[in-house]
């Protein structure tokens, strides 16, 4: 499930260099002093002879130390195709490796700038298939741009003339606009104001809900600001995701997370009255959707008992009960405790049907869009205020049945 993350978006770059078996224009690299530096401190480390890996070649020391205990300022190089360079002064070196400027920065970017091999590593090199595709291909679509999508957000990956990544980060609804059109930030811990509150000023309690708003862009984010950003946006998502696709995922089901609870949250633990699981389905559907949360729900009952409800289609794992299913749990635990009564209404079948009209759009949150000249919508505000006005007496009762009647109205 893990590997189906990686179909977010497609490279059409890459796809039709693939299909019509053209080799990629890659863009001119010129060697930069920090990676060549780079390279020569990671020879220091190694034995002579030990090569030092890049794509289509290796490097080495040639030959043992001086006396002096130094280098002896001698290197070689192993083409894959092609002949052996021996004897190579630190200038030659310098030389050699200039005409395989990209693969030489490419190891560099993720060996030196992005670092060991972990959830940052492992999301920039996804966001331009790095495990999949030559470096003369990524750089050849680096240099148009490598666009991918996570949640809401829209990454688009570029090389400089120096093999450097750069990063803009913006929201989805924002691909194509100009940066100068938005409100650009440089620094990633920015976003930490971005999430609070949706496009009408409404708090956010949920940040991976799909209620983030746009009108913002990190334009030239470096590898280690732009997995700031992204993490600082959508928590804890890149860290699950890696977890997930190493095999790691430590999922927490329904059953354990709520045993955890204590305090006012303790009482989540009575509504389990061993009636089966159907409490926890109406849970999951109502919060777990994908209209209502970016993430794949993968906790499920218990261990041994899957949910009824989909899990959703996002691209990062949820591995337990948010803070957010918790607390409405909590609530819904003390309304289902209610003891059920028998009410009786009269209602056409068209407003029948408008009372399930107006709980499905609350619930899909499509109030919004239904305007308010179109009647023929059940939800629609003014035939939904014709209803109050017909139905509700005066003490706001539906069909003047209270909802406690009196105990001499019940005997």
């Amino acid at each position: 499930m893990a590997d189906s993350v990686s179909d977010a978006t497609a490279d059409e770059g890459v796809a039709a260099d693939d299909a019509e078996g053209t080799e990629p224009e890659v863009p001119e690299i010129d060697l930069p002093s920090d990676a060549f530096d780079a390279v020569l401190d990671a020879l220091a480390d190694r034995d002579p002879g030990d090569p030092l890996r890049f794509e289509g070649f290796g490097v080495a020391r040639d030959g043992d130390d001086g006396d002096d205990g130094d280098p002896a300022g001698e290197y070689r190089l192993d083409p894959a195709d092609g002949d052996t360079q021996t004897g190579l002064t630190e200038r030659e070196l310098h030389a050699a490796l200039d005409e395989r400027a990209p693969e030489v920065t490419d190891w560099h970017a993720f060996e030196r700038v992005v670092g060991e091999f972990g959830p940052r590593r492992a999301f920039l090199r996804w966001l331009e298939d790095a495990d999949g595709a030559t470096v003369a291909t990524r750089y050849a679509a680096l240099a148009e741009g490598i666009e991918r999508a996570w949640g809401e957000l829209r990454i688009t990956a570029t090389v400089t003339d120096r093999g450097a990544r750069r990063y803009d980060v913006r929201h989805a609804d924002d691909a194509g606009v100009p940066a100068d059109e938005l409100d650009a930030y440089d620094d990633p811990l920015d976003a930490r104001g971005l999430v609070k509150r949706d496009a009408k000023g409404r708090y956010r309690p949920l940040k991976t809900a799909p209620s983030l708003a746009g009108g913002w862009v990190f334009p030239d984010l470096g590898p280690r600001d732009a997995y700031e950003a992204v993490e600082t946006i959508y928590p804890a998502t890149v860290a699950n995701w890696h977890r997930e696709r190493e095999g790691e995922l430590d999922v927490s089901h329904w059953r354990e997370t709520m045993a955890r609870q204590s305090g006012i949250y303790g009482v989540v633990k009575t509504w389990d009255r061993g009636e089966g699981y159907e409490h926890v389905n109406w849970v999951a559907e109502a919060c777990c959707d994908d209209s209502q949360c970016l993430k794949r729900r993968e906790w499920e009952y218990d261990e041994e008992t899957d949910l009824d409800v989909d899990g959703g289609d996002g691209a990062f794992p949820c591995r337990e009960p948010c803070s957010v299913v918790v607390s409405a749990a909590r609530k819904w635990t003390r309304l289902e405790s209610e003891q059920p009564r028998t009410y009786e209404f009269e209602l056409t079948p068209s407003e029948k049907e408008q009372v399930e009209d107006i709980i499905d759009a609350v619930a899909d949150g499509r109030i919004d869009e239904i305007r308010e000249a179109d009647t023929k919508e059940g939800a629609n505000r003014y035939r939904t205020r014709f209803l109050r006005a017909k139905l509700f007496d005066d003490e706001e009762n539906l069909a003047g049945v209270p909802t406690e009647p009196d105990e001499e109205d019940e005997e």
